[in-house]
């Protein structure tokens, strides 16, 4: 584990770049997590599949799949794809600040 700053605060992150400490996240190191990924500025809709994300993740103690994700945020899966581009819920989940989905590579 390595210890890395988003918009002023260091967060802890795995290998990979994954928040390993949800309660460290906020918007604006989801803005900034975004922003690093190249995907700009969020959105109404990015908002939407974040909290529903995060929301997901701190009732069950995992990130939701991509076909969870595209049946229950209420943003269908092309959209996903437009919106976190390269693989809507590993993306999402890191501008979300949970740890990567299971099956996600």
């Amino acid at each position: 584990m390595s210890t890395t700053t988003y918009a002023g605060a260091p967060v802890d992150v795995d290998a990979e770049g994954f928040m390993t400490d949800p309660s460290q996240w906020n918007q604006e190191v989801a803005a900034a997590i975004a922003a690093e990924a190249g995907i700009g500025e969020l959105t109404e809709r990015h908002w939407q599949v974040v909290e529903f994300m995060r929301k997901a993740y701190l009732e069950s103690g995992s990130a939701p799949s991509i076909r969870t994700l595209g049946k229950a945020s209420g943003v269908p899966i092309t959209e996903l794809y437009q919106l976190f581009p390269k693989g809507p819920a590993k993306l999402a989940a890191k501008v979300a600040g949970i740890p990567k989905p299971r099956g996600c590579i």
